[in-house]
């Protein structure tokens, strides 16, 4: 009998901004180059919301966020793409910064040290201009297209 496959859960902010922008960072991780949106892992024992704050801490170095409502939480089976025999569900809220961004904002992708592993840059882009062909993972882009559908311009 084939082993029951595990999960992994994600959790994601898409952080807002009163310009009609969202955060995006691009990351140098596993030999590979990606575009996405901030956020992580979520550890045994945190909620998701408890997750999303610890991650925008550690990768945005940024201490609070506010306005945190849920956006999207995935609806279809999704193999997780690194893990074998592991299905991921994916977790997004809307949120905002409170205070000004304390990390460097990028005007070009994927702004960090060529070839480092943790490399990371992040960037603003209005949400009338998201393309979803533009994020590495099949869940982020269904995402960049839900909220461009869910902005009034």
């Amino acid at each position: 009998m084939e082993e029951a496959g595990k999960f992994i859960i994600r959790v994601y902010g898409l952080i807002l901004n009163s310009s009609g922008e969202v955060l995006i960072t691009d990351e140098f991780q596993l030999g590979q180059s990606m575009t996405k949106f901030p956020g992580g892992g979520l550890q045994f024992g945190e909620g998701p919301i408890k997750c999303l704050v610890r991650e925008i801490r550690e990768e945005c170095n940024q201490q609070e966020i506010k306005n945190i409502r849920h956006f999207y939480t995935t609806e279809f089976f999704q193999k997780a793409l690194f893990y074998p025999n592991h299905q991921l569900i994916s977790i997004y809220y809307t949120a905002e910064l409170d205070g000004n961004p304390s990390f460097t904002i990028s005007d070009q992708p994927h702004q960090y040290p060529a070839g480092i592993n943790g490399g990371q840059s992040f960037r603003w882009i209005k949400i009338n201009m998201l393309d979803p062909s533009e994020f590495s993972f099949p869940i982020d882009k269904l995402v960049a297209a839900k909220l461009q559908e869910s902005i009034e311009f």
